[in-house]
C-alpha cells in the first residue's frame, strides 16, 4: 500500500512541475507555420470537393485480398500502441523513484520521466481532442453512404459510423512521428513513413474519406508541436531557443541506475522480512 502511494505522490509531484509557470518566453509562431496550417485547411476543403467521392469510389472497388491486407496494417494507427507502454513506463519511473536514491540516480529517472511524459501526453492529447471532435462534426464514413457522398452528417448523434472527420488512427500516426522523431531524430523517416502508410489504409479500408486524413494529420502535428512547445517553454528535455531536444541519459547510467533501483529494493526487502 506505501509503494502505492509513493507512486501517486510522484506523479503528483511531476504534475506540479509540468503545470508550472514557463520559465522562458518562447516567439510566437512563425509566419511559415502559419501559412502552412492555412494552406491544410485550404486542401482539406478542396478534397472534399475534389477527391473524397473518387476516392470512395476507387476504394470501393479494390479486390477483397487488398483490403483485408490493409484491414490489419491499420490497426497499427491505434493510439493504444504507444500510450499503453509509455504510460506503463512511466508508472514504473515513478513506483522506482526514492529519496533515499543517489542524485545521479534521481536524474537519471527523472530524464526518462520527461521524455516519456512528454511522448505520452503529445500523442495522447490530439487523440483525445479527436475523439470528441470527430463525434460532434458528425461525419458519415464512406462505407454509409452507398452513393458515396461526401457530404454526409448527423452532427452529436455520438456514433462510431458518424465519426469519420477527423481521423483518430491518421492523429496518432502524425503525432506520434512529430513526437518521436523530436526525442529520436534518427527515427523520423521511419515514422513518416508509418505515418503516411497509415493515412493511405483509412482510405483504402473505406473508414475515412481524404479530406478527414489531412484534417488529421494537421490536428496531429499542431498539437504535438504545442505539447512540445509547453514543455520547451517550461525547459522540461527541449531548449526553449529551437525546440531541439536535451541529451537523453547514456545507457550506461541507465542501466547503472537500474541497478542501483534493484539494489535499494533488495535492501528493502531484507529489512521487511520478520526475524526470530
Amino acid at each position: 500500500m506505501s509503494g502505492i502511494v509513493t507512486c501517486l505522490d510522484t506523479l503528483a509531484r511531476w504534475i506540479g512541475v509540468l503545470l508550472r509557470p514557463p520559465r522562458t518566453r518562447l516567439a510566437p509562431p512563425s509566419g511559415v507555420a502559419i501559412s502552412a496550417v492555412v494552406v491544410t485547411l485550404a486542401a482539406t476543403i478542396d478534397s472534399m470537393f475534389l477527391f473524397d467521392r473518387a476516392a470512395s469510389a476507387w476504394a470501393r472497388g479494390l479486390p477483397q485480398w487488398f483490403e483485408d491486407i490493409f484491414e490489419r496494417i491499420t490497426d497499427l494507427g491505434l493510439s493504444g500502441w504507444f500510450l499503453f507502454p509509455f504510460g506503463f513506463v512511466l508508472l514504473c519511473l515513478a513506483a522506482a523513484t526514492s529519496p533515499l536514491l543517489s542524485r545521479m540516480t534521481q536524474g537519471v529517472l527523472a530524464a526518462l520521466a520527461v521524455r516519456f511524459g512528454f511522448l505520452f501526453l503529445a500523442i495522447g492529447l490530439p487523440g483525445l481532442f479527436v475523439t470528441i471532435v470527430k463525434r460532434l462534426i458528425g461525419r458519415a464514413r464512406p462505407y454509409v453512404d452507398s452513393h458515396d457522398n461526401p457530404f454526409t452528417y448527423r452532427p452529436f448523434v455520438w456514433r462510431p459510423e458518424y465519426a469519420s472527420m477527423p481521423s483518430g488512427h491518421v492523429t496518432t500516426a502524425a503525432a506520434a512521428a512529430i513526437a518521436i522523431g523530436a526525442i529520436w531524430p534518427k527515427s523520423r523517416a521511419v515514422m513518416w513513413l508509418y505515418a503516411l502508410i497509415i493515412m493511405f489504409s483509412r482510405v483504402a479500408v473505406r473508414a475515412h474519406h481524404p479530406s478527414d486524413v489531412i484534417a488529421a494529420a494537421l490536428v496531429g502535428i499542431v498539437g504535438a508541436l504545442l505539447v512540445r512547445r509547453w514543455f520547451a517553454a517550461r525547459r522540461l528535455g527541449f531548449v526553449a531557443a529551437d525546440r531541439r531536444a536535451y541529451a537523453g541519459p547514456s545507457w550506461r547510467r541507465v542501466t547503472a541506475a537500474a541497478a542501483a533501483i534493484l539494489q535499494l529494493g533488495g535492501r528493502d526487502k531484507k529489512l521487511e522480512t520478520p526475524t526470530d
